[in-house]
């Protein structure tokens, strides 16, 4: 849409306005309205000062009659009568209770109390006050209440509708449209996570067709680079890590559940059935692999493999981590604290979250060491039929080997005593595990210990010595084949080994109390009759129409990923603790447009990457206090890049990157910091060569007790939880990371041989103009070409005074000069190329 489509839509807001947006019960605090609202003026009162002592935890609720204590979160509880006084008498703030315990100076009956919160202002004593006089209307919290959908006028994108008229209200004029460079960069950024090439860039810049924006979108949408792209922070909230987790933290391999995300995105699979296949793909008629495959999502809970734990107990751990991640995800909402209690601020209760547990609790993983179960992919039809004869072959080995030994028992005996006797005397022809046991006295050892004995002798003991070389050679092909497997989930169906499910009292799970049978918390929204009580019908549970909740938190998140900020701010808490929406009815539009599109999520985005509201100039044009954080997107998003964006940038621009998908996560250089894992093997690793050490940050090895540093600098999450949104910082060890890190230092390197190689290019200014499009898909302006040339022979003098400077600047790494191009101009360009690399411009999105 132009910017003069753009403008033309703010006239016919002014005269449409009223008639297209019927007032909703919960309009910001400054709409003009006639009387207050619960949602709106209220309940962020109660809940942030009255709800965690009055609210729905029933066990631990203060004050009322014969101690049941004093509800304030419903009108049930605030008009009970309490023995001749209520806390709100409806209509009558000067006979409520509850004002005068908010203005008393007496701090024994003051609410809060002194060492619970702060008391209330004047400003929210007042509203109280109205409120009361007015009713005290109490109502469903917003987000419990099924979006409402407004009939719009017809126009190019309701987007800009809803956000116009906003800003209309509140006298601010919309940014003028970003230039094409800025445009090109930030949705190719925004949609790949990675830079326009120099083809792209020219193909747009020089595309006169009126649709030339929206076709480039297409052209994106559908690029492989995207699904590798939006997969990142879908693997931030499935927790996904190449390791185990814990004090041993050793690696696992479920990497096949990544590339199965990234496949999932590319092929637009509807958000339903993404939801559906992830926590129920083998429950579906006649599952595909790929649907099993998809069950790794809630096999991303770690394993506590260090000897001596309690297996059941870790179990338990893995399941409410599921129900903690689940109710994340889909439904923005905390359920963690239900795990001990009823929840303190929402319709949550203790006995919800094990009616939840309940449908998860019987899957066949059990924080065992080899985490099973597992699924097995074969690379061909023949592939698989050699195994299989292979696994017959060792079966039916061993099978023989103990039928030998049982039918010359008493000769088999006699001869292992005589060789323990002989192996004790030469104790250097045996190995150290067996010498060991052979020392153990025989009424000592255990059943393992003696089976490891029978086992070894095996292979020396004449009836069965050429059966054993015949298993261990089967077995050593066997192992010669790389078979690649990857965790699943997979129910218990035999009835007599399923478990049943109860309250851990307190949260401990040796504490039992009620039990419990499948259910989910019926307040947030009721479970359909016609779906079964199962993983299956619980994930038909989160996405159904009529599920307040799902819809709104995913476009929210899609909305933060491209603005940087969601329409509710505080998009892993939608529930009373939560902020409220700054754009509730386009919120609730996008909601129930991503539906109406039958969960289309390539076309929700390309609706919010072609509004003008998108299109914006991120420039900040007139007062700047009145929008401080752009929430009410008055001019276009500017942030900071992912930790995974700013290293692929890095490496595209120098053409290190690697376009290889999928397959085993990879290495890249890392410092090397001598550290252990408690009771593990060290957490350095051998950085990889190739191909391998430059494919995207995606695909790095994410070890969760230590994983990769100049992420991690970058804000980067361990993975041990769901990670809902990682909160930027800014830090002096980021622009060190970026200065000094083998792989940005690499990255500077190859972009300096990248310019000084181009044969088009040969003279200074050109070569500057070249490096500074690559990395900022722009041109430099006139002033900034002049700083660059000044800077360039600054490096270059500096460099020439030391004789050894300019070697130890090119040989810090994999990259090697030609020997066509001289070592001083290589150095030089190397330290304006790392220059160029950590310009703000470079790492932030405008």
């Amino acid at each position: 849409m132009s910017v003069i489509k753009y403008r033309l839509i703010t006239l016919v807001i002014g005269f449409l306005g009223l008639v297209f947006f019927l007032p909703l019960p919960w309009l910001d605090a400054e709409t003009s309205k006639t009387e207050i609202d619960f949602n709106t003026d209220i309940r962020p009162i109660l809940s942030n000062k009255c709800f965690h002592c009055h609210g729905p935890d029933a066990e631990h609720r203060k004050g009322g009659k014969k101690g049941k204590g004093i509800r304030l979160d419903n009108g049930a509880g605030a008009f009970e009568d309490l023995g001749g006084y209520q806390i709100i008498v409806a209509g009558h703030p000067e006979k409520s209770d509850l004002i005068e315990r908010v203005i008393t100076e007496d701090e024994d009956d003051i609410m809060p109390p002194p060492k619970k919160g702060k008391r209330l202002t004047e400003k929210e004593v007042a509203l109280l006050r109205q409120w009361i006089k007015e009713g005290a209307k109490y109502s469903k919290h917003w987000s419990y209440v099924r979006p409402k959908r407004v009939e719009l006028p017809q126009m190019n994108n309701a987007i800009d509708y809803f956000i116009l008229k906003r800003l209309k209200k509140e006298a601010l004029k919309p940014a003028p449209e970003a230039d094409r460079y800025s445009l090109l960069r930030r949705l190719t950024m925004d949609l790949t996570g990675l830079p326009p090439s120099l083809e792209e860039t020219d193909r747009f810049i020089n595309d006169k067709n009126p649709e030339a924006y929206e076709n480039l979108v297409d052209r994106l949408l559908s690029s492989s680079a995207y699904g590798e792209h939006w997969a990142r922070s879908w693997l931030d909230l499935a927790r996904y890590a190449d390791s185990f987790g814990y004090a041993q933290d050793t690696y696992r391999e479920i990497w096949l559940y990544r590339d199965w995300v990234v496949k999932a995105i590319n092929d637009n699979m509807p958000f339903d059935q993404f939801t559906i296949e992830q926590l129920a793909g083998d429950l579906l008629k006649s599952p595909t692999q790929d649907q099993i495959i998809a069950t790794g999502f809630n096999r991303n809970t770690m394993t506590n493999n260090e000897g001596g734990v309690d297996r059941e107990e870790f179990r338990v751990v893995a399941v409410k981590d599921r129900i903690n991640t689940m109710m994340q995800v889909w439904m923005g909402t905390t359920a963690t604290c239900s795990q001990c209690h009823d929840h303190k601020y929402d319709p949550i209760s203790q006995k919800d979250f094990y009616q939840m547990y309940s449908i998860f609790n019987n899957t066949e993983d059990a924080n065992h060491v080899l985490d099973e179960p597992k699924i097995f992919i074969y690379k061909s039809d023949e592939e698989k039929e050699k195994i299989e004869t292979l696994k017959k072959e060792i079966n039916d080995t061993k099978e023989k080997i103990g039928k030998t030994i049982k039918e010359k028992k008493d000769e088999f005996i006699k001869a292992q005593e005589e060789w323990e006797g002989t192996a004790n005397l030469n104790p250097k022809r045996i190995s150290k595990t067996i010498g060991k046991i052979i020392k153990i006295e025989k009424g000592d050892r255990n059943k393992k210990q003696k089976q490891q004995l029978k086992d070894y002798f095996s292979t020396l003991f004449p009836a069965t010595k050429t059966l054993s070389a015949e298993l261990k050679m089967a077995e050593k092909k066997l192992d010669a084949i790389k078979i690649n497997s990857t965790l699943i989930m997979k129910e218990i169906k035999e009835k007599d080994k399923r478990r049943k499910a109860h309250i851990h009292l307190r949260g401990n799970f040796t504490s039992l109390g009620e039990e419990v049978s499948e259910g989910v918390p019926e307040e947030l929204f009721p479970f359909p009759a016609d779906l079964p009580k199962n993983r299956l019908g619980f994930a038909q549970w989160l996405v159904h129409k009529d599920n307040p909740l799902t819809s709104r938190v995913i476009v929210n998140r899609y909305w933060e990923l491209l603005f940087g900020i969601g329409l509710v701010s505080t998009s892993e808490e939608f529930g009373s603790q939560g902020e409220r929406p700054s754009h509730p009815e386009l919120l609730d539009w996008l909601a129930t447009e991503f539906i109406r599109l039958n969960w289309d999520s390539k076309k929700i985005i390309r609706l919010m990457v072609t509004s003008a509201t998108y299109r914006q100039s991120s420039v900040v044009v007139g007062d700047y206090q009145r929008d401080p954080d752009n929430r009410l997107l008055s001019r276009g998003p500017r942030f900071r890049m992912s930790a995974e964006m700013i290293r692929d940038q890095a490496l595209f621009v120098s053409g290190l990157l690697s376009k290889k998908m999928y397959g085993p996560s990879v290495k890249p250089p890392q410092p090397k910091f001598g550290l252990k894992a408690a009771f593990g093997k060290s957490t350095d690793w051998e950085d990889d060569t190739g191909e391998n050490r430059y494919r995207r940050g995606l695909y790095t090895t994410w070890r969760r007790s230590a994983h990769y540093p100049s992420m991690a600098v970058f804000d980067a999450p361990s993975r041990e939880f769901c990670t809902v949104r990682r909160i930027p910082t800014n830090t002096p060890l980021q622009a060190l990371a970026m200065m000094n890190d083998p792989v940005y230092w690499e990255a500077a390197q190859a972009l300096a041989l990248r310019v000084l190689s181009a044969k088009e290019h040969s003279t200074l200014d050109s070569r500057l103009t070249y490096a500074f499009h690559l990395c900022l898909t722009r041109s430099p302006k006139k002033e900034e070409l002049t700083l660059l040339k000044g800077l360039y022979k600054k490096i270059k003098k500096h460099i020439s005074e030391e004789a050894t400077r300019a070697e130890k600047i090119t040989g810090k790494s994999l990259i090697k000069v030609p020997k066509e191009i001289k070592v001083l101009e290589a150095a030089t360009w190397t330290m304006l190329a790392n220059s160029l690399l950590n310009l703000d411009e470079m790492i932030m999105k405008r």
